[in-house]
Order: C-alpha cells, then structure tokens, then sequence
C-alpha cells in the first residue's frame, strides 16, 4: 500500500532571537559543493494514547525555533558567497497518512522512491542555493503508530555531520532532557578552508563530473556476518584486517565499474572512486570542535584504468594506503597549529586544497566514470531522541529529488553491526549492479524493516 500522505500544514518557523551576527562567510569547499539538501529521515513507533499530532507538532515548531536561534545562519539566505543572516526562518511541513508505521516498513522498502513522499517538497523559487537553508517534515502514520521527522539542510553550509549536530541539538530541545547539555554550534568552516576570492566562478562537482542522466538508487544492507566473510576476502599481507568500511567500499566500486563496463557501448572507461573523510575526527577539538559547522571535510581518490583488473585485496590495500596518506599530511601541517592552540589562518586548509582537491580535479574527465564515496557508520544517528524513544530505522530520500547522482552512502544499521549502503547508479548499469552475484553474496537488496 503506497504511503499517500496529506500535508496539513506548511510555514516558516523564525528564530526564537535575533541572530547575533549579519553575516557568514562561506568557504571555497562551501561554494564547490553541488546546490543540493543533505537530509536524513528518522522513524519513531509512539505509544498509542500518547500525545495528540497537534501538542507533538506545537512541541516540535517551538524546540525548532529555540534551536534555529543558536544556528542562526540556517534560518539565513545565501546572497553570493555568504550567508545573510536576516532571521527569514525554516520551512516547516506537517503530514499525515491513514497508515501504520510497522505496514510501511515492512511493505514500502522494496523501492525507494516510496520514501520521496517524506521529503520536503521544494516550492517554485525556493533551492539549497538560495534559501531555505534548513526545512523538515514531520509526517504522523496511522492511529498513532508512529511519526518520521525530515531534516534537509543546504550542502551549502552542512555536511553530514553538520546535519547531525543540528538534529541533536533540536532533539535535545524538544525532548527537555533533564541532563540537557546544549550545543554551542562553531561556523568554522571559511576558517579552516579559505572564503572564494571575489571573481570566482563558481563550478560546483554537478558541471565537473561528465556524466549526466538519470540515476536509480537501491539500498542494501550487508549482515554482520556477511561483513565478516567480505572482511576475510579483502584481506592481504599489506591489510590483514579491512575495515568495514574499506571492504564494503571497495566492493561496490569493483561492481559498479564492472557494470559500467558490461554496459558501454564504446571502449571502457577509466573507473575513479573519491572518499569523503571528516576533518573533526582527524583534527583535535581544541582545534576544531566536534561540533563545528560547515563543510569540513577532505578526502582521496582512487582510479584505475579502462583495462585494470580490480581484485579487492588489492582495491583495499590502495585504499587503506590512500587514506593513511592524507591523514599524515593532515598531521604534518597541524604541527604549527598544536602549539598555538588554534587555526589562525587558512594555510592549513589551502594546503589541503592544493594537494588533494588540484590532483582530484585534474582527474575529472569525461571520459572517466567517477562515483563519489562518503561514509555515515559511527556517527550516531540512531540516538537521536525527540522525547519518543530512539528511531526505529533512519533512511534518505534525496535521491528521490536529485536523481543524477552516481554516488554511496554507508550507514550504520540499528544494531551498530550491520551496514546499509545506498547506492545511486545509472539506470543501465543499475540493471547490472543488482544481479552482480560478487555483491548479493554479501548484501541483500531492499529488504523489509519489521518492527
């Protein structure tokens, strides 16, 4: 049974005060990154007899004005390259439908386009370029089952873990924790990576990358056990012991440039693979807070040529060997930085810039298929308490809206053991992907979430 659902309300919700500064500047990574919504979906099972939509509604409007209060630039709107933060707000969109939260989980998952309908709807004029910069949806299942919150921020100003933090936070508010610790949110980002000089013409990854059409996206959740076995197969004497993440990547890169090239019509392409990786968790806090704002991230590529033979062993020892390299750049250039205590200037980030984002680029051609790697495992998504108890799944429905992306997004499932990788590919090499017997002796396609 699809999931129908009625908006019953949309309105901008203000900041609870004034923001304390008019303007942020935005960085060179900020402005690179594709106009586009990093969002997250978490589904709640509430107590029937619990509170009325209306009372966790009101509860939810009021806890995201306190908190769009701290994140001020969220309710801003980017005027070229900084965001005036004029107090316009965020979207707010209330939903519902007739059916229950377990009959959707468990009947709707097998396509996920079913899940289009929980993101929040963009309106003529509005884009992740302009503003808003931040807007939920919070959609209520039938006879009080259960409730999903969406929250979509600009990749303008929020990576992932930008998303995260803010959710915490607004969570954190509307569950009015007796323990409440409250965020203090850093807008760090043109501190570490350096604001666009005034003629910049800003090309973001969506004209760099040459291929365009339209791109289907499939979840598949690899067991803890199965990791296990793909674990021991990826090892070799230069990585003994992969990590999940390592594995499971290095995997969907090989079947995805396998299906490329079953699928091409001319002479294969070179395959290119680029992993995101989060500065806070490689940086000291006392240098860059956990909580820090922004697009903070760095990360490698990986290519092999049109003729390249990608066993896993050796796709992962280039990996483990590729991440540990710039995570010693990375430590080579704070060394200046550990004594003072804290980035004064850009050098830092334009180093990062220069080493890894110049070589990236150069290797950006038509005539190279690229797909964009990032992971979410260990961030804790699944903690996020609105006062209803944790989520019972978290998934995504941003491929549902921008539907021409090659990319995969590891996540960790409920258990903390288990992965799910959403996979967003050519519609034909999608045809292959999912039949590549190499990947679903690991994974399993589209299952069902049965709570």
């Amino acid at each position: 049974m699809e999931a129908k659902l009625e908006v019953a309300e949309r309105e901008i919700i203000k900041p609870s005060s004034s923001a304390p500064h008019d303007r942020l500047q935005l960085s060179l990574i900020d402005v690179f990154f594709p106009k586009v919504y990093v969002s997250a979906i978490f589904f709640y099972q509430t107590v029937a007899g619990g509170e009325s939509p209306a009372i966790i509604s009101g509860k939810l409007k009021s806890s995201l004005s306190e908190t769009l209060s701290r994140f001020y630039p969220l309710a801003g709107r980017i005027e070229g390259f900084s965001i005036n933060c004029n107090d316009e707000g965020a979207v707010f969109t209330e939903a519902r439908t007739d059916l229950l939260l377990s009959d959707f989980l468990k009947n709707n998952l097998d396509d996920t386009n079913n899940l289009g309908e929980f993101f929040p709807k963009i309106e003529p004029g509005e884009s992740a370029g302009t503003w808003p910069l931040l807007s939920v949806k919070v959609c209520f299942f039938g006879s009080g089952s259960g409730v999903a919150v969406t929250v979509a921020t600009s990749h303008q100003i929020c990576d992932a873990a930008s998303l995260l933090t803010f959710i915490q936070s607004w969570a954190t508010v509307n569950g009015e924790s007796n323990d409440m610790v409250m965020t203090t949110p850093h807008f760090t980002g043109a501190t570490i990576y350096p604001p666009p000089p005034n003629s910049f013409q800003a090309n973001s990854m969506d004209d760099i990358s040459g291929r365009k059409g339209k791109c289907v996206t499939n979840r598949f959740v690899f067991k803890s056990s199965k990791i296990a076995d793909l674990k021991r197969k990826a090892a070799s004497e230069s990585v003994p012991v992969p990590t999940r993440v390592e594995a499971i990547t290095s995997l969907i890169w090989i079947c995805a440039t396998n299906a490329s090239r079953s699928n091409s019509s001319v002479a294969a392409k070179s395959t290119l693979m680029s992993q995101a990786m989060d500065l806070r968790l490689r940086i000291p806090s006392n240098i860059l807070s956990r909580d820090a704002i922004g697009n903070l991230q760095t990360g490698f590529f990986l290519k092999e040529g049109a003729e390249s033979e990608m066993e896993i062993g050796n796709m992962v020892a280039k990996f483990r060997k590729a991440k540990e390299g710039v995570n010693e750049m990375i430590e080579d250039n704070l060394q200046e930085y550990k004594t003072a205590g804290a980035i004064t200037n850009t050098t830092f980030g334009q180093n990062l810039l220069i080493s890894v984002m110049g070589n990236y680029l150069s290797e950006v051609k038509p005539d190279v298929d690229l797909y964009a790697m990032t992971s979410w495992c260990k961030k804790p998504f699944y903690k996020v308490e609105f006062g209803w108890g944790t989520p019972v799944w978290v998934g995504s429905a941003s491929h549902t809206v921008y539907d021409n992306t090659v990319y995969a997004v590891l996540m960790d499932s409920k258990d903390g053991e288990d992965v799910e990788a959403w996979v967003g590919l050519p519609e034909q090499d999608m045809l292959m992907f999912v039949r590549d017997q190499d990947l679903l002796t690991y994974a399993v396609l589209n299952p069902p979430v049965l709570i």
